[in-house]
């Protein structure tokens, strides 16, 4: 038998192997650290004003985060396999516009809905075929389809925000369910959902195989084209299930909304832990991360800050999370080596 205990200290091998577990488990790291900071920020906020740590304010910062989460979701798949979509807000936008329209026109409202997310599915299914099949830079097809979608969505209503939309429209965003507002519990099903899709099937395994090494993936049999094109699918999904929801919630279909959204998208992804250089993430993370965006928000809301300051806060804290991403990934691997 191996002995691993000699003269009663433990084997040095033994030690190194347990090191460099713990080394290759960087997001374990990165996700305890970023739940401190939001624990830290909710301290500060709840010192800052007394309204802050309360039931109300709790579902408040839930339900603003619920969209945030869902289209995160999606992202954190993209960014993962080393890929980025810049179009999440203006897909919201025009999903979420277009599905009011076809209320208001008298068509059924899950039929509405199901049109709305099938529209984020085809600009998805676009982008990743161009991206994957062309070899094409993300952001550059992506910034285009931003412009489009946005388009699409004051084409839809050029000049006004839709009302006069059937009485069971505000439902999906405001009904609770056990106390609980269902955009919540739509947003904590889609983050199960993309959990056990991204650490038990095999979309997940190829998902982090094209992000860490993407030649590799295609010798090893991997389908990259149809792997990438299905990640941006469900990204843009994602993206028009929030739309719908958050339209929802405000009891309109409103051109305007999501402006500025995928920046929001890509801050939560980043600051949870997913890597800009792709093959490492976790949507635990990417909810954390949400959540943080979310606080923010609401802490400088209720703390009097004008809300042009509050953009200011969440460009630094892009910057600050992708700069200690950076730095991440250098210690990390330099204690590898």
């Amino acid at each position: 038998m191996r002995k691993t205990m000699m003269n009663g200290e433990p084997n040095s091998s033994n030690s190194g192997l347990t090191l460099i577990s713990y080394l290759n488990k960087s997001n374990n790291i990165q996700t305890t650290a970023t739940f401190i900071v939001l624990l830290l920020m909710c301290a500060v906020f709840a010192a800052l004003s007394d309204r802050f740590l309360t039931i109300s304010n709790f579902q408040n910062v839930m339900r603003n985060s619920a969209p945030l989460i869902m289209a995160s979701c999606g992202m954190t798949a993209v960014m993962i396999a080393r890929g980025l979509d810049l179009s999440v807000g203006s897909v919201l936008a025009a999903a979420s516009v277009l599905s009011a329209s076809l209320a208001v026109a008298g068509v059924p409202l899950y039929l509405a809905f199901g049109i709305g997310i099938t529209f984020g599915a085809v600009v998805g299914f676009i982008n990743g075929a161009i991206i994957a099949g062309m070899s094409v830079s993300p952001i550059i097809v992506t910034l285009g389809m931003l412009n489009i979608a946005r388009g699409v969505a004051y084409l839809i209503t050029p000049s006004a925000i839709l009302v006069g939309l059937p009485r069971n429209w505000s439902e999906l965003g405001t009904t609770k369910i056990l106390g609980l507002p269902m955009p919540i519990i739509i947003a904590a099903l889609i983050a199960a959902a993309f959990h056990v899709l991204m650490n038990f099937t095999r979309l997940g395994k190829r998902t982090y195989a094209i992000g860490g090494n993407e030649e590799a993936a295609r010798l090893s049999g991997i389908n990259v084209a149809r792997t990438l094109t299905i990640l941006y699918v469900l990204c843009g999904t994602t993206a028009a299930l929030a739309g719908i929801v958050l339209a929802s919630r405000v009891g309109a279909g409103d051109p305007n909304i999501g402006i500025g959204f995928e920046l929001q998208v890509i801050a939560a992804v980043i600051i949870g832990g997913t890597s800009l250089s792709g093959g490492e993430g976790r949507i635990i993370g990417t909810i954390i991360g949400s959540l943080i965006i979310a606080v923010l928000a609401n802490g400088l809301n209720l703390a009097g800050v004008e809300p042009f300051w509050q953009w200011v806060a969440q460009g630094i804290v892009l910057i600050v999370a992708i700069v200690i991403d950076r730095k991440v990934q250098d210690g990390v691997n330099r204690s590898r080596k």
